[in-house]
């Protein structure tokens, strides 16, 4: 199995940086490298992390660090990560942008909002 950031998710990780930094670059670096260790346990075990709830896809998955969810999907012997987002945001609460990024966009089922997975 092997590990890919996309583009959006290292520019997550950037983000992240840099505010951190405000305070401490120390931390900062410490915390991204956290991230990064944790990430790279998945080529070992892709299906460790729990199914995304807003996505309904077994193949679109999350591992948690802290506040972060390190957003991933599992495609044949690849795990790509998708974003690294605060566990407070929501995955469409900001138009369907982040959601399109990690591959699911607000449908309604039942009378209820739910989120679709891109295929």
């Amino acid at each position: 199995m092997k590990l890919f950031w996309n583009e959006p998710a290292i520019q997550d990780l950037r983000d992240l940086r840099d505010y951190i930094a405000a305070d401490s670059d120390f931390h900062a670096a410490d915390f991204i490298a956290s991230i990064i260790r944790r990430a790279e346990r998945l080529t070992a075990f892709p299906t460790t992390g729990r199914v995304v709830p807003e996505a309904e896809s077994e193949n679109v998955r999350e591992i948690l660090y802290r506040s972060y969810r390190v957003i991933y999907r599992i495609v044949g012997e690849r795990v790509d990560v998708l974003a690294v987002i605060h566990g407070s945001r929501d995955l469409w609460s900001k138009g369907r942008s982040l959601g399109n990024r990690v591959g699911v966009w607000p449908v309604v089922r039942a009378g209820r909002p739910a989120l679709e997975v891109a295929n």
